[in-house]
């Protein structure tokens, strides 16, 4: 009898098993992104990346956009997607360089002490929520 993923953080989204796939396999063997993306900041599918999806068949890019459709923090799609961090930043930045999402950073290089630390708390609160 095969049992069914537990499900997700959410309740609503099963958790996915860990692929067997090494991550060098995803990103075309690069390690590093082409852009640095914070792992707090926020993915979103554009319009453009939710008409892509449609025709992209089953692949990790594909599925980054169906689920940055609502807005996640790159950790999110990492959690959800079962990958490294690392390999959902190569994923994303690919993905926001061809207009297919938009990243947006949670603080600016202006931030006061008081807004790093209220992202801290979150930030913290959200891991432990996974």
């Amino acid at each position: 009898m095969i049992d069914d993923p537990p499900p997700g953080p959410h309740g609503d989204e099963p958790r996915r098993s860990p692929a067997l796939a090494r991550p060098y396999a995803w990103t075309e063997g690069r390690t590093a992104p082409s852009v640095e993306i914070a792992v707090e900041a926020l993915v979103e599918t554009t319009g453009d990346g939710r008409a892509e999806a449609g025709y992209q068949t089953s692949s990790a890019p594909a599925e980054v956009l169906e689920l940055c459709v609502r807005p996640r923090s790159l950790m999110e799609v990492a959690a959800l997607l079962a990958l490294p961090l690392g390999v959902v930043r190569v994923l994303v930045a690919d993905l926001m360089q061809d207009n297919l999402v938009i990243v947006r950073d949670t603080l600016s290089d202006t931030a006061t002490w008081g807004e790093r630390h209220d992202l801290m708390e979150r930030v913290l609160h959200g891991l432990r929520d996974l």
